[in-house]
């Protein structure tokens, strides 16, 4: 994981990527720079827990749809956990990015979801 990273936790050999308060321009790289790099080491799904974000931009917007296509690319996906209640859910839902971005409520949700399939 690149320095000043986000944890990255194997669990059932799928990698847990633990989100910031806030995705930002601040803050963005460095989310971006953990998942490219764990896609790269060859972990085509990754679930990012957003239990505990309470605000993403643009910025935060584009770098999980980038990472969601690089997984897909490699036959996998990105999967999201936040919370139903949360404003990261209701900008999900307001930019309709849920049709594209599986999110769970849980992460034993996202957990159980079986791999997507290659496409």
């Amino acid at each position: 994981m690149p320095d000043g990273g986000y944890p990255v936790e194997m669990i059932t050999d799928i990698p847990v990527v633990t989100a910031p308060t806030e995705i930002d321009i601040t803050t963005a790289d460095r989310l971006r720079a953990v998942l490219t790099a764990t896609v790269a080491a060859g972990h085509t799904t990754v679930v990012v827990d957003m239990t505990r974000t309470e605000f993403c931009d643009s910025s935060g917007l584009g770098v999980l749809v980038r990472a969601h296509k690089r997984a897909l690319e490699a036959g996998g996906e990105l999967r999201l956990v936040m919370p139903a209640d949360g404003a990261v859910f209701r900008t999900f839902t307001m930019t309709s990015l849920y049709r594209f971005i599986p999110r769970f409520g849980s992460l034993q949700e996202a957990l159980l979801q079986r791999p997507a399939s290659s496409i």
